[in-house]
């Protein structure tokens, strides 16, 4: 898991969690982010040596935060980086200047407890921000998962909440000897939104035979899986209702002809009697850990 400078509460004044944000400037021109978890890795350590240095807190920095927009789910299979965007509104005093080079700002998530978080992800780069007034500007910037990286267990499936941050460093530098944390300012807020963070679904149907006599009864089997975070792969979602959905040929219109529970391995199985031409598929309609699933429709040919 990609972490700060410390492990440490969204919304504490931590000295060691405000350093973490040093790393940002050096990755603004690497949209893959790879400099900045570089960056953050040499942070870590020089925030080690500053606070043994250094010992204090930064002071509270004259910001806050509002209007935070997150998407309302956060699908994350098992290997693909998955980006979403944030953004909000930061007020800030007039003494803040925003446009500084060390001034920097975020947008992250957590689960969990903001005081004692069982698990934190952010961006690879920090906010851009656009001033609308001589106090305010909006901010932009993303939360990235890499799921491929160990970044989020099976139990991390479900709501999640949103926090925002600001550092200025005014100058001190914490891999300085002069380095004083107690000129640096830092302000967190937490509470700011919700999403859910779900494990990416599959749902898959075959109808056979093809072709049919009318008349005859056609079995109906697919599987509905989902990622497993803890493992990296995909494993049957098991005890779960799943509509069979009928298209006669022709028409744009599914109607449910019943509705089959998945088994203990995920599987589906069911029959129906064929009537006519059309095309048969497998819906679900989602949990708050895992998202919506259509299966496409599989054509069956009765004559």
């Amino acid at each position: 898991m990609r972490i700060r400078a410390t492990v440490a509460a969204v919304s504490a004044l931590s000295g060691a969690l405000a350093l973490s944000a040093l790393a940002a400037p050096a990755a603004q021109a690497d949209d893959s982010g790879a400099s900045y978890r570089a960056d953050v890795a040499k942070v870590r350590k020089a925030a080690q040596a500053a606070s043994v240095r250094a010992p204090g807190q930064p002071y509270a920095l004259n910001v806050s935060f509002s209007n935070v927009k997150i998407a309302k789910a956060i699908k994350v299979g098992t290997t693909n980086h998955v980006a979403t965007t944030v953004t909000y509104t930061l007020t800030h005093g007039a003494d803040v200047d925003i446009k500084a080079d060390d001034f920097v700002t975020d947008a992250l998530i957590y689960r969990g407890s903001a005081a004692t978080p069982d698990n934190m992800l952010y961006g690879n780069k920090p906010a851009k921000c656009t001033a609308t007034s001589a106090t305010t500007a909006n901010c932009k910037g993303t939360v990235d998962v890499y799921p491929g990286d160990h970044e989020l267990r099976n139990t991390d499936a479900g709501t999640w909440r949103a926090a925002a941050e600001a550092t200025a460093f005014n100058g001190q530098d914490p891999a300085g000897e002069t380095f004083d944390i107690t000129k640096v300012g830092y302000k967190g807020q937490s509470g700011l939104g919700t999403t859910l963070m779900q494990r990416q679904s599959k749902l898959t149907v075959d109808a056979t035979p093809e072709p049919v006599k009318k008349g005859k009864p056609i079995t109906v089997t697919g599987k509905l899986s989902r990622a497993n975070w803890d493992r990296g792969t995909y494993n049957g979602y098991v005890e779960q209702p799943v509509n069979l959905q009928f298209r006669k040929n022709g028409s744009n219109t599914y109607t449910t002809v019943k509705t089959v529970k998945t088994n203990a391995t995920g599987n589906l199985k069911t029959t129906v009697t064929a009537t006519q031409d059309g095309y048969f598929r497998f819906t679900f309609a989602g949990t708050t850990t895992t998202p919506a699933a259509t299966a496409t429709g599989d054509f069956v040919d009765v004559r």
